[in-house]
Parts: C-alpha cells; sequence; structure tokens
C-alpha cells in the first residue's frame, strides 16, 4: 500500500479509508491505484464516469468495476453516489463521523441505539446469506469427528476459542489455535475424519490460511467463516460460511463488525450439533454446570 493511501485514513472520508485499509491486502496493484483515488478524493472521482477514473489512474474500465465491488457496491455507478454522497458530508462541515451514521459528537443514548441497530443489520444479514446446505454439511462433520481444531487470528482467535469451549461443553474433543507455528503443527496430524476450521473475516489471512491448507491436504474436512467468499481461503474449505461484510470505520473497524456475524454463525454450528447429539449433548452440559455451580454459589455470597 502507497504512503499516500496510508496518510488519508485521517482525512474526513475515514470510513471509506478504513474499508480499504482492511481490503488493500486482497487487492491488486491496480485496484490499490482505485481505490487511493477514491479515498483520497472523493469529490473528484464522483464527477468522473468510470472511464475518467480508469484514465485517471492509469487502469482500466474493468479493474475500476472490481474495485467497487470489492469496496461493497454492485458497480461503480453505485460507489459513484457514495463519493457523491461523502464530498457533499465534507463540504457540510458537519462532524465527522465514527460509523457510516454516528458522530463524534453523539449523544451515547444515541449511539447506543445506531450501535443496537447496526447489529441487527449485521445479524439479519448473515442470517438471509447463510447457506444451510453447507451449515448443515458442517454440522454434520463436527458431529461425527474425531477431533476438531480451530483457526483465528486476533478477534476471529476470540470467536474460535467460542465455539471450542461450546463443544467441549458438550464432550467433544475440539482445541483452538492463535499460535500459528502451533496450528500448522497440529493440522499436520489431522486425517480423514477429522474437522478443521478457519474464522477470517477477509479471508486472506495467511496464518489462518496455511494451517487450513495442510488440514486440507491430510485429508480433513475443512471449514472456513469468512466474509470474502471469493478469498484465498475458500481455495482449501470443502465447505464455505458466509458472514455479513458490515459497514466499517477507523472506530468500529471489521474486526468488531465482523465478530458479531461470527459469533452467529458459531452459534448456529454448536445448536445444529447439540441437536444432532442430544442424548449425550445434554448430560454432558448438566455435568459442566454441576461442576461449576460450586463457583457461581461462592462468587454471589
Amino acid at each position: 500500500m502507497t504512503q499516500d493511501l496510508k496518510e488519508s485514513f485521517g482525512s474526513p472520508g475515514g470510513s471509506l479509508a478504513a474499508k480499504v485499509r482492511t481490503l488493500a491486502p486482497s487487492m491488486t496493484r491496480s485496484m490499490q491505484r482505485v481505490a487511493e483515488a477514491v479515498a483520497s478524493d472523493p469529490a473528484g472521482c464522483a464527477a468522473l464516469t468510470v472511464t475518467g477514473l480508469a484514465g485517471l489512474t492509469g487502469t482500466s474500465e474493468a479493474t475500476v468495476v472490481r474495485t467497487a465491488r470489492l469496496l461493497g457496491y454492485p458497480g461503480y455507478r453505485d460507489l459513484r453516489l457514495a463519493l457523491a454522497g461523502l464530498a457533499a458530508q465534507q463540504q457540510s462541515g458537519r462532524a465527522p463521523a465514527i460509523t457510516t451514521d454516528i458522530a463524534v459528537d453523539d449523544p451515547l443514548a444515541d449511539v447506543v441505539a445506531k450501535l443496537a441497530y447496526e447489529e441487527q443489520q449485521t445479524l439479519a444479514d448473515t442470517a438471509a446469506g447463510l447457506d444451510t446446505g453447507q451449515l448443515g454439511a458442517a454440522v454434520t462433520a463436527l458431529t461425527g469427528a474425531r477431533r476438531t481444531d480451530v483457526y483465528g487470528i486476533g478477534a476471529s482467535g476470540l470467536v474460535a476459542q467460542d465455539l471450542t469451549q461450546k463443544l467441549l461443553r458438550i464432550g467433544l474433543i475440539a482445541h483452538a489455535h492463535s499460535d500459528p507455528h502451533l496450528a500448522v503443527t497440529n493440522a499436520v496430524q489431522l486425517r480423514s475424519g477429522d474437522v478443521a476450521i478457519a474464522i477470517t473475516h477477509s479471508g486472506s489471512t495467511g496464518d489462518v490460511i496455511e494451517p487450513l491448507r495442510a488440514a486440507f491436504e491430510h485429508g480433513a474436512t475443512t471449514v472456513a467463516i469468512t466474509g470474502r467468499p471469493d478469498s484465498p481461503v475458500t481455495q482449501y474449505a470443502d465447505l464455505v460460511l458466509t458472514t455479513s461484510t458490515s459497514r466499517e470505520s477507523e472506530l468500529r473497524p471489521a474486526a468488531m463488525s465482523s465478530r458479531t456475524s461470527q459469533l452467529l454463525v458459531v452459534d448456529c454450528l454448536f445448536v445444529g450439533v447439540a441437536q444432532r447429539t442430544y442424548e449425550t449433548a445434554a448430560p454432558a452440559l448438566a455435568a459442566s454446570y454441576e461442576a461449576l455451580a460450586h463457583r457461581h454459589r461462592s462468587a454471589s455470597r
């Protein structure tokens, strides 16, 4: 990524620039030039046709359209309208946005209401886009797995831990790996009948892709939970569960917005497995509650 693109993150178009920052690693160099242009000068780019922007950035019309789609717009026309709106906001002098709808001077009550609405939209979008056929196949694989390994880095690593502790509570063998070296070391031990799950919003996190690839090559059933169904991680996934690509900003980046949708998918997986294994899952859950009950009683004194 160029220095100009990095410097644009502090501009009034912070939300767009944050999205560019998140997606830049998955862009070609020519796509990065288009993204740099729209992030640094939304007003100027809004006035350009697709041919004009291609000429400005030394790319092709097809590259401009692909960049627009990668940024979350159906086509260049939609990106152009968004740029015009952003330019109008900058010219009006309104308070800079923390998210698309939240400004730095919003009262906390408004922040709570707006974030709650965004979370609801994220969950609704994820539910609407989730392939229940792929989900069912993943549940079947987990139900019969000898062992399950889950890979995730950063916020996705927290989701990986959430899934594994749920599976452990119903008596299944599961491990979460956030250390890339340990992840690969364990992945090469997997075989047919095992399951490996990669959790990555961008779908291009190398430390998650590498162990999934190793598990795939050793015969394990592999699952990718990602917001980018055409991303590199899916090359090594037998099953793909797609999460919502929520709106991002400098103070609410993908790590926050993606976690909401990832947790929904994880809960769907867990409940599906618990349904299939109810006769053993229910006693296992009861045993774990009983084992921890004294700790809850002590804490309440």
